[in-house]
């Protein structure tokens, strides 16, 4: 076993997990988060009761409060209620009383190695069987269709659906996807799922993405929950999305070609390489884009939470 890092602080004595291989999943706010998809997935797992903290991260290591400042109150004359962000790992269990781990919290700023070798640490300590990464990214997609998933592994046979696209793409890396390599470097079997959100609506809550990503974990690793709560939450957005993009003839004929696209697109035949424009398309350009959806966001409501 690997030598504790000084960057994270275990619980010795953690009885439930004693002959038992849990799964690790995490979630992580930050980049990997459109639609605060991961976020809405963990605070549905931790519901109203969160499990036991097994593991947390001196977060000072990890987080730039300059450029994500945590929440304060000013209460007329004094500052209180001061809510300081916190990285931890949390022993839960599912609707069948099956023990798991789930890390949450924000994704280090820092540190990106010694966080690796930080989980690391704790997958051997606990003797976890897999490790599961939730997130979301905005896409060119349209919210009248299903949620799609980008599937991801450190070997293929841990793959459980096909991903749209083939091919190599680079894209910006995330502490979850170097996390995922440092893994596999390990021989530690890891996989996740990454959900496509409207890039329109990514700064807001969207619950379908995190009920999706849910119903996919409950896939790989057998867990299971009662998603019936997000499913709700997703039917009252999609109502409120809609009620706003009817009030725009722009909007309307933005995501009316959204849906032309992402249809062409699902119709390629396999053997094709598709890309994100299935057929040649007179788009929007994105500052056109922009300043239509400004209007539409100003509709909608506030966001949900502060990042």
């Amino acid at each position: 076993m690997t030598t504790p890092p000084r960057f994270v602080h275990v619980v010795d004595d953690v009885p439930e997990l004693e002959g038992v291989r849990p799964v690790l999943v995490h979630a992580l706010d930050g980049f990997l988060d459109a639609g605060h998809a991961g976020s809405l997935a963990a605070g549905s797992l931790l519901g109203e009761q969160p499990g036991r903290v097994v593991a947390s991260f001196d977060i000072d290591e990890f987080y730039d409060y300059r450029a994500r400042r945590p929440p304060m109150t000013f209460a007329e004359n004094h500052y209180e209620g001061y809510e300081a962000p916190r990285l931890v790992v949390r022993l839960q269990h599912d609707d069948a009383d099956v023990p798991y781990l789930l890390l949450h919290g924000p994704e280090p700023d820092t540190h990106w190695e010694a966080f690796c070798r930080a989980v690391l640490h704790l997958v051997e300590r606990f003797d976890v069987r897999m490790t599961v990464a939730l997130g979301s990214v905005p896409m060119a997609v349209p919210h009248t269709r299903p949620v799609k998933l980008t599937n991801h592994a450190t070997r293929p046979d841990l793959l459980v659906q096909e991903n749209v696209w083939t091919g190599d793409i680079r894209v910006p890396s995330s502490a979850q996807a170097l996390l995922e390599i440092r893994l596999g470097e390990a021989d530690q079997d890891a996989c996740g799922f990454v959900a496509h959100i409207p890039h329109y609506v990514a700064q807001f809550d969207y619950p379908r993405a995190a009920a999706t990503l849910l119903e996919q974990v409950s896939v790989v690793t057998d867990l299971v929950w009662d998603l019936e709560g997000l499913r709700v939450l997703g039917e009252e957005k999609m109502v409120e999305i809609s009620a706003q993009i009817e009030e725009s003839a722009d909007v309307r004929e933005v995501v009316r070609g959204l849906e032309q696209q992402y249809d062409a697109f699902h119709r390629a035949a396999a053997d094709e390489a598709p890309s994100l424009l299935a057929e040649p398309r007179d788009l929007p350009s994105g500052d056109e884009l922009g300043a239509e959806f400004e209007r539409f966001l100003a509709g909608l409501d506030g966001p949900d939470r502060e990042d």
